[in-house]
């Protein structure tokens, strides 16, 4: 039987035209263009700020207290506004060359944008912008976003587009509260929510995988009923019950020694049970997608049905199943809003965070720990927003509340193109 073998003149070949297609390739100039407009706004910030800039790096609590961090406005922006060209620089360079922009460029673009805008909002104020809550704020608003996020990655991985997440976190701030007064426990709506993620999960499965609407359209629908639904229950039962709709808090766990330590310590270790359970559940599903049978399969699923129902995988089974999973740590995102915040439900009040989570789990590749950075991204926008809404800032109120979303849209169109959904989302099977 004669045997087929790549000789060294062929692999030459390919080899060549390889290259040839790469200087081809049109030149991305994404990044340079981003640094130039940062360096641009912080040149602008620079000549309108006056006066010193303070931050708060301590609370009460802490080991030791860390000094108020005092700063010259004008002379630290115009430092981040030649750190941001210097990577604007680089990153030019490394565009025309047509190679891969370091990620340690880009994050000193954002780093300097950020360092220079808190700089600027708070120059010649007087107040405190107090940066340990911004982190702790971060961390806690970030939890919606994760775990819807991380729903969102295990259905679409297996191939089923979750456009419903925004429904499963109402659904869950909506049960959360009604079971913890209720049981006038706040552990208790915490072990409710996931169900109401799940009940939505199963409703896009029968519709979506069954039925084989689209899937999309199911979704917005889904999120369309379950905020008439929760609409209809607060107007009707909720808006004036003091035994259905009360205020309840997870406590907050402040782990020993590690709370104490000076701002890391009230940023990671000093939140409510929430945000522990979500660093286990990143870590270990991290681990139980690339490194673990069940991850292995859901790859295939989302990849190529046909392919792994071919050696014996169920692929309905296991896209109803991870939907299902996921509707749970949906619903256990929407706890937040509830009890993890201690508030009373009200209309709509998940205002978007499915949507913003579905745009974290884009700019994330689909990946748990690219879903949480984004998410974080996302979650600082809107604590920076709420500081400079309470400390007051030279920006209007209206623009103030518009910074989360405006971070989400041109982050996604800045990074978007470089990541692929899984082949055969959306794709009915069989």
């Amino acid at each position: 039987m004669p045997v087929t073998t790549r000789t060294s003149a062929t692999a030459t070949v390919d080899a060549a035209g390889d290259t040839a297609a790469a200087a081809l390739a049109p030149i991305a100039w994404k990044m340079p263009t981003t640094g130039a407009v940062v360096v641009l706004l912080a040149a602008l910030m620079a000549l309108t700020a006056h006066g010193s800039t303070r931050f708060q790096l301590a609370t009460s609590a802490d080991f030791f207290q860390l000094p108020v961090l005092t700063l010259p406005a004008r002379p630290v922006i115009l430092i981040m506004a030649l750190a941001a060209a210097v990577a604007t620089g680089l990153a030019a360079r490394w565009a025309a060359a047509r190679a891969t922009i370091p990620t340690w460029v880009v994050a000193t673009m954002g780093a300097a944008f950020v360092v220079a805008f808190l700089t600027w909002a708070g120059a010649g104020r007087g107040t405190l912008i107090p940066l340990v809550t911004i982190l702790a704020s971060t961390v806690a608003l970030s939890v919606p976003l994760v775990f819807g996020g991380l729903a969102g990655v295990v259905g679409e991985r297996s191939g089923t587009i979750n456009i419903a997440i925004e429904g499963q976190l109402l659904g869950g701030a909506f049960v959360a509260a009604v079971a913890a007064s209720v049981t006038s426990n706040p552990w208790m709506g915490l072990l409710a929510a996931p169900f109401a993620g799940m009940t939505v999960a199963l409703l896009l499965a029968l519709f979506g995988l069954k039925y084989r609407v689209n899937q999309v359209v199911v979704g917005v629908v889904l999120n369309v009923l379950v905020s008439g639904l929760t609409g209809f229950f607060f107007s009707t039962f909720l808006a004036d019950s003091s035994t259905l709709n009360r205020a309840m808090r997870l406590p907050t766990i402040a782990i020993p020694l590690l709370s104490h330590v000076p701002i890391l310590g009230p940023v990671l270790f000093k939140q409510t049970i929430l945000v522990y359970a979500l660093y286990v559940v990143v870590t270990v599903l991290s681990f139980m997608l690339f490194r673990s049978r069940w991850g292995l399969r859901m790859r295939a699923v989302g990849e190529h049905p046909k392919a792994a129902d071919t050696v014996g995988i169920k692929v309905m089974r296991t896209r109803v199943n991870n939907l299902v999973l996921g509707g749970a740590l949906a619903g256990l995102g929407g706890a937040f809003f509830t009890v993890g915040s201690g508030l009373r439900f009200t209309e709509d009040m998940s205002g978007g965070n499915g949507y913003i989570a579905l745009a974290a789990m884009i700019l994330g590749a689909w990946n748990p720990l690219g879903t949480l950075y984004a998410a974080l991204l996302f979650g600082f926008a809107t604590a920076v927003g709420q500081t400079l809404g309470v400390i007051g800032s030279p920006i209007p109120a209206n623009f103030v509340l518009m910074i989360p979303y405006v971070v989400t849209i041109l982050a996604v169109a800045g990074f978007v193109g470089k990541v692929r959904a899984p082949a055969a989302e959306g794709v009915p099977y069989p």
